[in-house]
């Protein structure tokens, strides 16, 4: 495994000013994820894991330091670069699914594929294939008041896996949901590891923590450890 790694940051720093003073939340991180890794993020709150997520997802930028994001340096990028980068490179998952009501499960799905200009018949094709990747063709033409909250979740998942994202980032992706539809939920971030993408979970369930294969927690803004581990195995 030598090689470049799909997320190298270098020192991040990142403090919100209140006023003139400063308020450091990120210390000082530096991380290499390779290609196809599995990591989740720890942390207790006001750990910077949320701030450190957001400079991932490149939602924000940080105030200092280096993020080599697939090859490119997107630590200075302008907001306009940043929102290409974020459409092309990373497929969101959240806690609160963040679908539109009005939109059936597949519109949600081709949602991010309107806004990358692709024609409707392929947005429709490339929805309809990775809803099958998460079990749920047969659910394409409900609204999302019409599906469980663990069906609303694999929705939200197809729709971060339509652009071929080169990173998937779960924030709390089970944070709504009881303990069996989480564990389905888990073993499908498994499968689209095993599939070859690169997955970073954002977490602060330890039994979620445990299908990922490397655990780096952060306390007060830095690192405080970064551990390998056998994953948990997929559920039957």
């Amino acid at each position: 495994m030598t090689s470049t790694p799909i997320i190298r940051l270098l020192d991040i720093r990142k403090s919100y000013f209140m006023g003139h003073q400063a308020l450091p939340v990120l210390k000082g991180v530096s991380l290499d994820i390779n290609k196809n890794e599995y990591v989740a993020l720890m942390g207790p709150s006001g750990s910077g894991k949320s701030t450190l997520m957001n400079i991932l997802g490149c939602l924000d930028t940080p105030t200092s330091g280096t993020y080599i994001l697939n090859g490119q340096n997107v630590s200075t990028m302008p907001d306009d670069d940043l929102a290409d980068v974020r459409n092309i490179e990373i497929g969101f998952v959240f806690q609160q699914f963040n679908l539109l009501p009005r939109l059936t499960a597949l519109e949600n799905v081709a949602l991010p594929l309107v806004y990358a200009g692709t024609p409707k018949k392929e947005r429709f094709e490339r929805a309809m294939q990775v809803l099958e990747k998460v079990s749920l063709t047969d659910r394409s033409h409900h609204k999302p008041n019409e599906l469980s909250g663990g069906q609303c979740q694999r929705v939200a998942i197809a729709r971060a896996l339509v652009n071929n994202p080169s990173i998937i980032l779960a924030d709390e992706p089970t944070g709504n949901l009881d303990t069996k539809t989480s564990i389905e939920i888990m073993d499908i971030f498994t499968q689209i590891q095993n599939a070859g993408n690169t997955v970073v979970l954002v977490t602060h369930e330890e039994d979620i923590a445990h299908y990922a294969h490397r655990i780096v927690r952060l306390r007060d803004g830095v690192i405080e450890s970064d551990k390998r581990q056998v994953p948990v195995a997929m559920s039957h």
